[in-house]
């Protein structure tokens, strides 16, 4: 879950801050996470999160699983590194947002984690949207979430209006009370945003603000949040696996890559030129590129079919 204690400094998306902002229609495309047994994790994710498989691949880099809810956009995708472990006190994965497109489909999540009796880590409304938190059978962090309307977001420059708050459990569950459980995750569900952990926040910053070209939306001393668009977050970074924390090892569990889709093939030349300019190596994709962050945490920009 969101870190509930350390303080914050809060910051409003200021256009034109700094140069070379990501555009506002900018989305998130699949995240890919490896995992360690790929039929475990498929059983996993379709039982509990409802995710269907969408196909099933193998080739030297071994097996992949993509899911989704039945649209022709992935949402995940697996892969599979037998004997992969998990590396706590590196940088990494936090969490990947699954972010539901209404208050009763993230109930009716919560509907099927109570019936598959999976253990959740915690819940909280963070006035902007309200969220469950658990782990995939590989502690791959998971946040399920749906945003509140726009109007009812809180001001990002007053403190006390963004700390999370409890979950009301209760109020959310009686949207679904006398329905019979919906066997798949409903059309509509992508990801919201990324939660990394980072060996510097202000080295992040640098990274992917100034960088990739994010707006920063708030900042505490061991996090930050950073979007495009005026969105609450597409993105965070932390250090709470500490300061200093080196690049995950390649024999985890965690995040493949994630990716950002912009709407033409100019944005994204735009981003790879100021990726370029500031030293980092990008390689060629179909649609994009690919590029690391200074902990080689992957990302892939690619233009929007």
């Amino acid at each position: 879950m969101e870190h509930p204690t350390t303080p914050l400094v809060t910051t409003p998306p200021v256009k034109g801050e700094h140069r070379g902002l990501l555009p506002d229609a900018l989305r998130l495309g699949p995240a890919h996470l490896i995992v360690s047994d790929l039929n475990r994790s498929i059983d996993w994710y379709e039982r509990v999160i409802g995710l269907r498989l969408r196909e099933r691949a193998s080739d030297v880099d071994g097996a992949t699983a993509a899911l989704g809810t039945g649209e022709p956009e992935d949402v995940l995708v697996l892969h599979e590194h037998p004997g992969a472990r998990v590396a706590a006190g590196h940088a990494g994965l936090y969490h990947v947002a699954l972010l539901y497109p209404s208050r009763i489909q993230l109930a009716g999540v919560g509907q099927r984690i109570a019936e598959a009796r999976a253990p959740i880590q915690g819940a909280s409304d963070h006035g902007t949207h309200e969220a469950f938190y658990l782990a995939d059978p590989d502690y791959n962090g998971l946040e399920l979430a749906a945003d509140r309307p726009l109007e009812q977001w809180p001001d990002f420059t007053k403190i006390e209006a963004i700390r999370p708050q409890s979950l009301d459990v209760g109020g959310l569950f009686n949207l679904t009370s006398g329905r019979e459980l919906e066997p798949h995750a409903e059309p509509g569900l992508v990801v919201g945003h990324v939660h990394l952990h980072v060996g510097d926040v202000d080295e992040a910053q640098v990274f992917y603000r100034d960088v990739i070209g994010f707006d920063l939306i708030a900042k505490l001393d061991s996090a930050a949040f950073v979007s495009a668009g005026g969105y609450h977050h597409h993105l965070a970074f932390n250090i709470w696996q500490g300061h200093g924390a080196l690049p995950p090892p390649p024999d985890s569990v965690g995040l493949h890559h994630w990716t950002i889709e912009l709407p033409a093939v100019a944005d994204v030349h735009a981003v790879r030129d100021r990726v370029g300019a500031a030293g980092y190596e990008t390689v060629d994709l179909p649609r994009g590129f690919a590029v690391r962050d200074p902990w080689r945490i992957a990302l892939h920009v690619v233009a929007a079919d």
